[in-house]
């Protein structure tokens, strides 16, 4: 080992920057050795990397771009149109602030994001790591960055033992002392990388944690957990079995070839996005665990004025951070005119069902249905 943390840590930085010269990945919101990186991509990538992996944002990143190549174009796409292209990938606040934010940077700073972390952050949606990684990536200024890669990989390096989340403040001093003042949005991706494809999560297998390929590491000679059994950092602290819950999700179809679908309010589980109206399980009391029909939502109300409809032979389960949600779906085929609408619902062409923003466990109410095929 180095002879003093200082070239420690050093050493470290050094050669992870080598390596990361050689071996970076290549990823479509990254620029290429030499260019400059583009805020716009940046900042859109980092959004969509909230909470979600880089194999499931590449694809709407794509989308994203091609569609709304700039943040001005982006800015002046409608509300509807940006939460239907983000259905699928979770956390819907992010798509509301997303476009939120383009609006801010298009109209009053002429689609030029701010260069700091202290003004990034005063956009919707963007806190202390989102400012930081686009601070640091787009505007190559010196910023720590920490999210769930690096977070693993200082946490092995310095051998922390402290269980997460109380460890984050000692692996947020950690990652400080390494970040370079020169280069720190590479070291960052770098670390990002490192993460990614080498000291990658552990995985239990026939009750056995996978290794991480410390032969390979280019910082292995360094690190403090590589002979402290590394599969075991971070710790964590034992995790709260999620609850199961019960609703019913209600397929409304008219005469017109037309579906029914309500838009969430956007506060909440779902905030903003389309569904079908159901039990009110996304805005249920948490110790709660099932949800009938009845005056309260609009499923009862709708099954109660239109005379109860059919059980489809089908249940969807869904998975979301805190609970699993177990749907029984429902057919009722009624006449538009008889149904009185609420401000929050309209009749949608199943030809369109697609377009709309129907979060994933929708999609997968739309499938039971025979509404979609993929």
């Amino acid at each position: 080992m180095p002879s003093s943390p200082e070239k420690r840590n050093r050493d470290t930085t050094r050669r992870l920057l080598d390596w990361y010269d050689k071996e970076r990945r290549d990823l479509p919101w990254r620029a290429l050795p030499g260019m400059k990186a583009d805020p716009y991509k940046v900042w859109l990538s980092e959004t969509m990397l909230q909470q979600t992996t880089v194999a499931a944002v590449k694809g709407y990143f794509r989308r994203f771009t091609e569609r709304w190549p700039d943040v001005h174009a982006l800015a002046a796409a409608s509300r509807e149109e940006v939460m239907a292209a983000w259905a699928g990938l979770g956390y819907y606040a992010r798509a509301r602030n997303l476009h939120k934010t383009a609006i801010i940077v298009s109209r009053d700073r002429g689609g030029s994001f701010p260069d700091t972390e202290e003004g990034l952050r005063e956009l919707p949606g963007i806190g202390p790591y989102t400012a930081a990684a686009i601070a640091a990536i787009a505007f190559a200024r010196r910023a720590v960055v920490v999210d769930a890669n690096i977070e693993r990989v200082v946490a092995r390096w310095q051998a922390i033992s402290t269980p997460l989340p109380g460890a984050r403040k000692k692996i947020a001093l950690v990652m400080d002392s390494l970040t370079p003042q020169q280069r720190a949005g590479d070291f960052a991706q770098a670390m990002m990388d490192l993460g990614s494809v080498i000291c990658s999560p552990s995985r239990r297998k026939a009750g056995v944690l996978s290794l991480p390929d410390c032969d390979v590491c280019p910082i292995s000679s360094t690190c403090l957990g590589r002979d402290q059994h590394p599969q075991f950092y971070p710790v964590r602290k034992a995790k709260t079995p999620r609850p199961t819950r019960y609703g019913l999700a209600l397929l409304v179809f008219d005469e017109k070839g037309q579906v029914l679908v309500e838009t969430r309010p956007d506060k909440g589980l779902l905030g903003g996005m389309d569904i079908f109206p159901g039990t009110g399980w996304p805005d249920g009391k948490a110790a709660q665990d099932n949800y009938p029909a009845g005056p309260e939502n609009s499923a009862g109300q709708l099954m109660e004025a239109h005379g109860g409809g059919a059980v489809l032979n089908t249940v969807v389960e869904h998975v979301f951070s805190h609970f699993r949600i177990i749907l029984t779906i429902h057919r009722l085929d009624v006449s538009s005119g008889t149904v009185a609408l609420n401000p929050s619902q309209r009749w949608v062409p199943l030809a369109e069902i697609d377009d709309i923003a129907l979060p994933t466990v929708m999609r997968k109410v739309a499938r039971s249905g025979g509404m979609l095929k993929s």
